[in-house]
């Protein structure tokens, strides 16, 4: 059996979280909080910390099975099994989505003429490669591209700082609170995606007793790094462009980065940027990717590597059935409000919940 580190968990937990939140952010967001949204983003991913701390007490009490596993033995086997297969159908819809937005991504911004099936084809020839090698590598990978992501983004809000218009947060809290609760239920699904992830990435995790406590560690850490660097990336936007023209913005950093000026010599240097973002994409749909044949074999007792193609192949299917724009983001947001929110936050509640109440029973 394949292990990870703690260190690698923090880190491809983050990559995942990160995945291409950063891209759509500001305009979800500034549409139900205008400039105020930027506050809602931290509360946002702060779900995800006693979410993820649920999961990895159920890792204690249940050493070295995956939440499929600890479903059914929870909640009996055909609910268990129903859940599981809710969990395969959904994240192999996301999946397949992810996939599609390299499209909408790159032949939006620097490449259009390029044939939209060739992002899809190159997205998924890459993951599937990493896929195969096993979760180690797929963790080295995230080690070596998520500080790239970091640097990437980070560089673009310092490189805009010179175009930001004073006075865009001002009033703050104009609308009052409400707006911020709207705006913080934006953003909730995205660590319901990180925690779907969790889900099947336990098997791979440390057990030992010491390792608990820095497993706990890497998850409020991983929230903490990417719900900063995503408010930096709505303040940036908002100060900019204001809130109004953010929302309109679907990708308002790969704007930015359109925007940007070195000394006035260097410009156009978004490809540089989306380079980098493009190892954010591979990792959130490998992510996915692997939730899939995660459920699978865990549901259906599946063996080996060859339903592996069957997965790429669905995804790429799934992609092509979306074309570029609106449709896209549209569909990716119905999925994560209306079926990755309540199906992960209900069924987590209900495990931990019920792992409480069967541990209190047999003491």
């Amino acid at each position: 059996m394949e292990r990870i580190s703690s260190h690698q968990f923090m880190i491809l937990g983050a990559s995942v979280l990160l995945g291409t939140t950063f891209l759509p952010i500001a305009s979800m967001v500034s549409e139900v909080s205008s400039r105020d949204g930027w506050m809602s983003v931290l509360p946002g991913f702060a779900l995800g910390i006693p979410y993820g701390l649920m999961i990895i007490s159920l890792l204690q009490q249940y050493p070295g099975k995956n939440l499929l596993q600890i479903s059914e033995l929870l909640l009996g086997k055909w609910i268990g099994k129903a859940i599981g297969i809710l969990y395969i159908l959904i994240t192999g819809y996301f999946g397949g989505l992810l996939l599609s937005q390299a499209g909408d991504i790159y032949g939006s911004s620097i490449m259009p003429i390029t044939p939209i099936g060739m992002f899809y084809l190159g997205t998924a020839l890459l993951v599937f490669y990493l896929i195969n090698s096993g979760i180690e590598v797929f963790a080295r990978f995230t080690e070596i591209i998520f500080p790239f992501v970091v640097i990437a983004l980070i560089l673009n809000i310092a490189l805009s700082i010179p175009r930001i218009e004073q006075g865009e947060l001002l009033p703050i809290l104009s609308e009052g609170i409400k707006p911020l609760l709207a705006g913080g239920l934006k953003v909730a699904p995205f660590p319901m995606e990180y925690c779907l992830f969790l889900a099947g990435l336990l098997t791979f995790l440390p057990t030992d007793k010491q390792e608990f406590n820095k497993l706990k560690s890497g998850v409020w850490r991983a929230v903490f790094v990417v719900g900063f660097l995503n408010m930096l990336v709505v303040i940036i936007q908002i100060t900019v462009f204001g809130p109004e023209e953010t929302v309109g913005l679907v990708y308002g950093i790969l704007v930015l980065g359109k925007m940007v000026e070195v000394s006035r010599t260097l410009a156009g240097i978004e490809s540089l940027f989306l380079g980098a973002w493009l190892g954010a994409l591979v990792i959130k749909s490998g992510a996915f990717f692997l939730t899939t044949i995660w459920g699978l074999k865990t549901v259906f007792n599946l063996k080996g590597s060859k339903w592996n193609i069957g997965v790429i192949v669905v995804f790429m299917g799934i992609a092509s059935s979306f074309r570029r724009g609106p449709s896209l983001i549209a569909e990716i947001g119905m999925v994560d409000d209306y079926l990755i929110l309540p199906f992960t936050s209900i069924w987590l509640l209900a495990l931990w919940g019920m792992s409480h109440w069967k541990k209190g029973a047999n003491q």
